[in-house]
């Protein structure tokens, strides 16, 4: 630590670079030792991470007789019946809808009810259909083909950007509401600006954690597409789990890095500001003595 700086510095004390680096190593060891599994986890999907920048980002490239059968297959999906029978669907629904009373259905409204229900079957029909056609393709290609890793991916990177998107948001009414309240109370721009930034730190933390927590529970629907065994299934769920893990919270802990360099940075200004205005005590100028203190100077003393 420095020492309190003189001349009238009130006993401020700023903790050095050094001081810093010691204590977050100190906190990331005692972490570690406490919580291994969550360690272990953000290393091997930082591992993870690592190894999937060296394939260049994708996974597994297809074969061409792999990509025939695939796409093949994709093609068999019939996506302009299943675009018209949500189309018959939602028609059937409106008149439903418009036909029923608030807490009746006469004769009338239980003839479109039935239609509707019909319509909603057929549709459900053509899309399982569908959808059991593109799990058939999924499974030629692989889950860990660069089609099994890019949809994970997208899948991934929705989520993130919707809990960026969800902090942006929640910052800015936050950022509205504390200045009214922040001039309500006469509060200084200081005080502000920690108080937003502790704000917008904690908004960003919330919106990455329900991103990685809702990406993990729709992680096991897209593994079921690609009908792995349960082995491959199960490493693949782990990998991609603690990959993102390792990913979220590198972001969130440089987020608070930078913000604790801002914060050391502005305590630095105010440790130099607060040395210039206590003064640096009297200074002798050829035998007289300038008094920041008193002003001017004082009478030449000889010895």
């Amino acid at each position: 630590m420095n020492n309190p700086s003189a001349g009238g510095g009130g006993g401020t004390v700023v903790a050095t670079p050094g001081d810093l680096s010691s204590l977050a190593l100190y906190t990331a060891k005692s972490f570690a030792r406490r919580h291994k599994i969550l360690t272990a986890s953000y290393l091997y999907g930082l591992s993870s991470l690592f190894l999937l920048i060296l394939l260049g980002g994708s996974g597994i490239k297809l074969t061409l007789d792999q990509r025939r059968e695939y796409e093949a297959i994709m093609n068999t999906v019939n996506l302009r019946a299943e675009y018209d029978a949500a189309t018959s669907y939602h028609a059937a629904h409106a008149r439903y809808y418009h036909a029923k009373g608030w807490l009746s259905c006469d004769a009338h409204c239980q003839h479109y009810k039935r239609i509707s229900e019909r319509k909603k079957r057929e549709w459900d029909e053509i899309r399982a259909e569908g959808n059991a056609r593109m799990s058939d393709a999924r499974s030629v290609a692989g889950l860990w083909s660069e089609v099994g890793i890019d949809e994970v991916k997208e899948s991934f990177w929705g989520y993130f950007q919707g809990g960026k998107d969800f902090a942006r948001r929640q910052s800015m009414w936050d950022a509205m509401f504390m200045g009214m309240r922040s001039m309500s109370r006469d509060e200084s721009m200081v005080e502000y600006i920690l108080k937003m930034l502790m704000q917008v730190l904690i908004n960003f933390s919330m919106g990455l954690i329900m991103a990685l927590v809702i990406f993990i529970f729709g992680l096991w629907g897209i593994i079921r597409t690609y009908q792995p065994n349960p082995l491959t299934g199960l490493f693949f769920f782990v990998t991609a789990t603690c990959a993102a893990f390792a990913f979220v919270s590198t972001y969130l802990l440089t987020l608070y890095t930078c913000a604790a360099g801002g914060l050391y940075g502005i305590a630095k200004m105010a440790e130099s500001n607060m040395r210039i205005e206590g003064g640096g005590g009297r200074r002798d100028i050829r035998g007289g003595r300038l008094d920041r203190t008193g002003g001017g100077y004082n009478r030449p003393h000889y010895q």
